[in-house]
């Protein structure tokens, strides 16, 4: 085989290999650790590179501060902790929180907003804390923050990984 078309071969077999490869859509994320006190809040930046804490939000503070967040860092997308049972069901937590965002939802049409698993991410943010060397009992704002780091993380994971958009549309 000549050895120009060998070269043409590869070239064209690398550019389907390409196809293969799942989508990324850029644009800044948000993430929400919704609790009964308080919610986590967390973003990352356009390429979804860097999950980081934004702040904490008392939820009485809600329907001020979060469209206020909203407006600040027009996330393309905002994905909410749905904390399910260990089963994997939805229990009167993710009826809450299901409850509680709606209005921001409804208030913010433009922005795609999605539920996600958040089971364990308030474990885990303790316990990196803890490692850390930080008291977290002491540190509950912080948790929500970690949390919704965590929430989104595993996110931009999902959507690295399939293409696809995390968890299920709001």
């Amino acid at each position: 085989m000549p050895e120009g078309l060998d070269k043409l071969d590869q070239r064209a077999s690398g550019g389907l290999d390409k196809l293969d490869q799942p989508t990324f859509r850029r644009g800044v994320r948000m993430a929400l650790d919704w609790g009964k006190a308080r919610i986590g809040v967390a973003a990352c930046d356009a390429d979804g590179m860097l999950a980081y804490p934004v702040e904490t939000v008392p939820t009485q503070a809600s329907g001020r501060r979060l469209p206020q967040l909203l407006a600040e860092y027009e996330p393309i997308e905002v994905i909410v902790g749905l904390p399910r049972t260990l089963a994997g069901d939805e229990g009167p937590a993710a009826v809450h929180v299901r409850a509680q965002v709606a209005s921001v939802i409804a208030a913010h049409p433009a922005i795609s907003w999605r539920f996600a698993d958040e089971r364990l991410t308030t474990v885990d943010a303790g316990r990196r804390l803890r490692s850390a060397g930080k008291d977290a009992r002491r540190q509950r704002a912080i948790i929500d923050q970690a949390a919704a780091v965590a929430i989104l993380e595993q996110a931009l994971a999902v959507e690295r990984a399939t293409g696809r958009a995390p968890g299920e549309p709001a």
